[in-house]
C-alpha cells in the first residue's frame, strides 16, 4: 500500500481496481503481487463547526463526560437571599454616616463647639473608614466572611451606645472613629460574598442591588435623622442605629451561611466552629463523609485532605491591599472610582448646611432634600446593574463570531463593563457645575435637587461599573480588593470634605464645585486608558503567573 504524505495528486479517471479482475487479463499473472495505488482528496477548507460558546465542550473520546461541577451549589433565588443579607448590612455603613448629616448644627451647640470641629468628626470618620477595611477585607480572605461579620457588627453597636451617652467632643471624635471601623468594611463584605456564590454572567445584577441598597441609605439617613433631631434629639439617632444594627446583628448570625471559597469550595463544604455555623449549614449542608477528600474543615488545625493546604489563623494584613493598588488596571478602576466617590461626599456634605442657611430649611425639611440623590442612586444602581449583565452575555454572544471566549485572557472585559462610562461621567460634570451655579444664583430650591438627582444617579451607575469590574480582576482575593478601593476613595472623600467648606468661604460655592467637576472630568482619560491597555496588561500578569 502506497500511501501519500502532505503531496496532494490530482487523482487519475481510473479506478484502482485489482489487475487480475480487469477484462483480458491472464489469470497466470494472479499470483503475482497486486500493486494498488489509494489517493486522499483533501478538502479544500476544513469541515469544522464554527465555535459556539454557548454548547458545552465535547469529549470525542468519552461522549459521557461529566460536565464541570457548577460554581456554586445556591440556586438564582438563593443567591438573591444571601446578596439581600450583606446588602441590607452594607447598608449601615452609608447609613450610620448620613443619618449623621441633619444633626451637624445641634450637635455643635450641644458640645459648644464650632461647626468645623463637628466636620472633622465627618473627615475622621472617612479616613477611619479607609483604613479599617484593609484589616477587615485580608480578615474575611483568609479566615473566613462570617467571624469578621460578627466582629464588624460588634464594634457598631458597641460605638452606637457610647455616642449616645457621651458628653464630650472628643469622646464623640473617638466614637465616631470607633463606628467607621466595625461599618467601613461591610462593604467590601459584601462584595466578597458576591464574588463567592455568583459567576461573570450574574455578578453585576447583584452588585446593582448591593449598591441600590446603599444608596437607599443615602436619601432615609438624613430623612430619618433629620427627623429624629427635630422630634427626640440627637441622641435618638444613634439609639435608633443600635435597635436596628442589633435586630440585623441576629439575623445576620442566624441565617448568613460561610461563602469564603477557600474553606466552604462551592457553598457544599462543612466547616467546622460555632462562628461559622448557620441555619443554612444546618439544615441544608450536608456532610459528605467515605468520599475521598473529607469535607469537614477546622480552621487554624492541619487537615489531610486532598487538595487542601494548612489553614492557620494569622493577625490581619492591611498591607494586604497594596498588591492590589500596584496592579494597573485595579488601580485606574480604584482611581475612578474615588474620584466620583470623594466629588459625590462633598456635594452630600453642603447641602445640609446650604439648605439650612440659603432656603430656610428646618431639620427635617434638610433631611428630605437629600431624597433625589438617594432616589437616583436607587435607580441608577439597579438598572446599572442590569445592563451590565446583560452586556456582557451580549459580548460573549459576539466572542463566538470573533473566536476568542469568556474564559480567554484576550476577553475584552474592561470595554465591556465600562460601556456607556463616558456619558456618565458627562452627567456627573455637567450636574456638578449646575449644583455650584444653583447655589451661587440662589436659584429655585427645585433646581439644586434636579442636580443632585443628576449626579446621584450617574455616580451610582458609575460604582455599579467600577465595582463589578474590580471584583471580576480580583476574584481570589475580591474582599481585599474592595478594602483598597475603600482605602483611596475614602482618604480622598475625607480630602474632599476637609476642604469644601473653606473653599465655599474663600471662592464661593460655583468656583469651588468648578473646582470638584474639572477633578471628575479626569475620569475621562482614565477611563479610556484603561479600556485601551487592559486587555494587554490582564495578558502580561496572566504571563508572568504561569
Amino acid at each position: 500500500m502506497a500511501s501519500l504524505g502532505t503531496s496532494v495528486l490530482k487523482p487519475p479517471l481510473t479506478s484502482s481496481t485489482p489487475a487480475s479482475s480487469r477484462p483480458g487479463t491472464s489469470s497466470a499473472n494472479s499470483s503475482a503481487p497486486e500493486l494498488t495505488t489509494t489517493i486522499a482528496i483533501l478538502p479544500s477548507k476544513p469541515d469544522f463547526p464554527p465555535f459556539d460558546p454557548k454548547l458545552p465542550m465535547q469529549n470525542d473520546f468519552n461522549p459521557n463526560l461529566e460536565p464541570p461541577p457548577p460554581y456554586s451549589i445556591f440556586s438564582p433565588r438563593q443567591k438573591l437571599v444571601v446578596t439581600l443579607l450583606v446588602s441590607f448590612a452594607a447598608m449601615f455603613s452609608t447609613l450610620s454616616s448620613f443619618i449623621y448629616y441633619p444633626a451637624l448644627v445641634p450637635l455643635s451647640e450641644s458640645f459648644g463647639v464650632s461647626l468645623g470641629l463637628i466636620q472633622l468628626t465627618i473627615t475622621s470618620y472617612l479616613i477611619i473608614a479607609g483604613i479599617a477595611p484593609a484589616f477587615m477585607g485580608d480578615m474575611a480572605d483568609q479566615s473566613g466572611r462570617r467571624p469578621v461579620y460578627m466582629l464588624m457588627f460588634s464594634l457598631m453597636i458597641s460605638a452606637n451606645v457610647g455616642i449616645s451617652v457621651v458628653e464630650r467632643w472628643e469622646g464623640l471624635l473617638v466614637l465616631r472613629m470607633v463606628q467607621s471601623a466595625g461599618g467601613s468594611g461591610l462593604y467590601g463584605g459584601g462584595y466578597g460574598v458576591i464574588a463567592d456564590v455568583a459567576v461573570a454572567e450574574e455578578r453585576g445584577g447583584l452588585v446593582g442591588v448591593l449598591l441600590l441598597m446603599t444608596d437607599v441609605a443615602t436619601s432615609l439617613g438624613p430623612v430619618v435623622g433629620g427627623g429624629l433631631t427635630q422630634g427626640l434629639g440627637w441622641r435618638w439617632i444613634f439609639w435608633f442605629l443600635v435597635i436596628l444594627t442589633g435586630s440585623w446583628f441576629i439575623v445576620i448570625l442566624i441565617f448568613l451561611p460561610e461563602t469564603q471559597r477557600g474553606l466552604v469550595g462551592d457553598g457544599s463544604r462543612r466547616v467546622e466552629g460555632w462562628v461559622y455555623q448557620s441555619f443554612w449549614s444546618v439544615f441544608y449542608v450536608k456532610e459528605r463523609k467515605g468520599k475521598k477528600g473529607t469535607e469537614a474543615v477546622v480552621v487554624g488545625e492541619k487537615m489531610e485532605r486532598e487538595g487542601e493546604e494548612e489553614r492557620k489563623f494569622r493577625f490581619p494584613n492591611p498591607l494586604a491591599c497594596l498588591p492590589v493598588l500596584a496592579d494597573r488596571g485595579s488601580l485606574v478602576v480604584i482611581l475612578i472610582t474615588a474620584i466620583n466617590y470623594a466629588v459625590k461626599a462633598a456635594l452630600q456634605t453642603s447641602l445640609d448646611a446650604q439648605a439650612t442657611e440659603i432656603y430656610g430649611l428646618s431639620y427635617l425639611q434638610a433631611g428630605l432634600v437629600y431624597l433625589p440623590s438617594g432616589v437616583g442612586g436607587g435607580f441608577g444602581s439597579f438598572f446599572a446593574g442590569r445592563f451590565v449583565d446583560w452586556n456582557y452575555r451580549r459580548t460573549v454572544k459576539r466572542g463566538g463570531d470573533e473566536g476568542f471566549d469568556k474564559n480567554s485572557p484576550g476577553f475584552p472585559l474592561e470595554k465591556t463593563r465600562l460601556e456607556g462610562v463616558y456619558t456618565l461621567h458627562a452627567i456627573t460634570v455637567l450636574g456638578i457645575i449646575g449644583y455650584g451655579l444653583a447655589l451661587k444664583f440662589r436659584a429655585h430650591l427645585a433646581v439644586t435637587l434636579l442636580m443632585q438627582l443628576l449626579t446621584g444617579t450617574s455616580t451610582a451607575a458609575t460604582f455599579v461599573l467600577c465595582g463589578t469590574l474590580l471584583t471580576d480582576l480580583n476574584m481570589n482575593r475580591s474582599a481585599t480588593a474592595q478594602a483598597a478601593s475603600n482605602l483611596v476613595r475614602c482618604l480622598g472623600a475625607g480630602g474632599a470634605v476637609a476642604v469644601l467648606q473653606p473653599m465655599v468661604e474663600h471662592v464661593g460655592p460655583a468656583a469651588c464645585f468648578g473646582i470638584y467637576a474639572g477633578i471628575v472630568f479626569l475620569c475621562f482619560p482614565l477611563a479610556w486608558i484603561v479600556q485601551r491597555f487592559g486587555v494587554a496588561w490582564r495578558v502580561a500578569n496572566s504571563d508572568k503567573q504561569e
